[in-house]
């Protein structure tokens, strides 16, 4: 099932249920043997020994000792709510166009495409542990059609089908919202919760870092996941190229070869920055390319729910 966490294959999938069941499903089960353990559970006490348990759950080395059967029960450690928020400005419709097995086959594969199944698959391994999850979009956009959609917080499958519905309805605004609009919605994330907040981080006035500082609290532990792609990372573009701001829709005629060092100089002073920045509010940065499987991105979600939880 590996395949499937494959961006070009999931560029192809236009089930979202499908492709984000089997994306958590293939990859928990690829982690089972190596790490199921030491997610989600803690020791708690033993007990004897039924028809049916699990041979490998058998505490041999308390076997050795009494010379009776013990099975050593666990229990979930502490349950927490997840927030999924979405920047759905316009800026996240950027792709990797030089990716030429994608375009010729007229796929649609971006970054408000890769936030939906990555928020998709994240939402299903939530609900698998027993997490409540919540859901907000991010835009500018105000009407009953584009507006910022927001699911409060639930949990087991019916919530996670509500949030396919959500995000299926999820379409894309102008530009990123002012903190002032989204009053209402935020009044809702106070208890204690992780959230994750999807974005290319595309801002003009520091919008987006206003917005994290007002919901970073102490109760709540934000993690800044930041989408890119192969494009903007490498720059290998040939001859001129015409760039188009797709929130402002200036554009601008370059010649790919003369701009190339000084942009991606730019980038990595920007990323260093960006980092600095979030690391003085107390909030962690993962870098996410969307031409990349999306293992990366579990894995780590996995890792700070655990951290957070114990």
């Amino acid at each position: 099932m590996q395949h499937f966490i494959d961006p070009k294959t999931l560029a192809r999938i236009n089930d979202l249920p499908l492709a984000a069941k089997t994306i958590a499903e293939g990859f928990l089960f690829g982690i089972q043997q190596s790490m199921q353990r030491g997610i989600g559970i803690e020791f708690s006490q033993y007990r004897a020994y039924e028809v049916g348990d699990a041979i490998n759950r058998i505490d041999w080395k308390l076997f050795a000792r009494s010379d009776r059967y013990y099975i050593r029960e666990a229990d979930r450690e502490s349950e927490i709510d997840i927030w999924f928020l979405l920047d759905s400005s316009l800026s996240m419709k950027q792709s990797s166009e030089s990716k030429a097995e994608l375009k010729n086959k007229g796929s649609n594969w971006n970054k408000f495409k890769y936030a939906k199944y990555l928020i998709a698959s994240l939402s299903y391994i939530a609900q698998k542990q027993g997490d409540g999850f919540g859901y907000l979009s991010l835009n500018d956009n105000q009407s009953s059609n584009n507006g910022n959609r927001f699911l409060p917080i639930g949990n087991a499958i019916r919530q996670w089908q509500k949030l396919l519905v959500s995000l299926a309805k999820t379409e894309l605004g102008q530009f990123f919202p002012n903190v002032s609009l989204l009053q209402r919605q935020l009044e809702n994330i106070k208890k204690p919760s992780i959230i994750f907040v999807i974005s290319d981080f595309y801002q003009k006035n520091d919008e987006i870092l206003n917005f994290l500082g007002k919901i970073n609290t102490s109760l709540s532990e934000v993690v800044a996941l930041q989408l890119t792609c192969e494009d903007e990372l490498s720059f290998n573009y040939k001859g001129s190229v015409r760039f188009k701001d797709l929130e402002t829709n200036q554009e601008k005629l370059v010649s790919a070869k003369e701009v190339k060092q000084n942009y991606l100089q730019e980038l990595q002073t920007y990323q260093k920055n960006l980092q600095q920045q979030l690391t003085d509010k107390g909030i962690s940065l993962q870098t996410l390319n969307i031409d990349k499987p999306l293992n990366e991105a579990l894995f780590n979600y996995l890792r700070i729910r655990n951290r957070v939880s114990r």
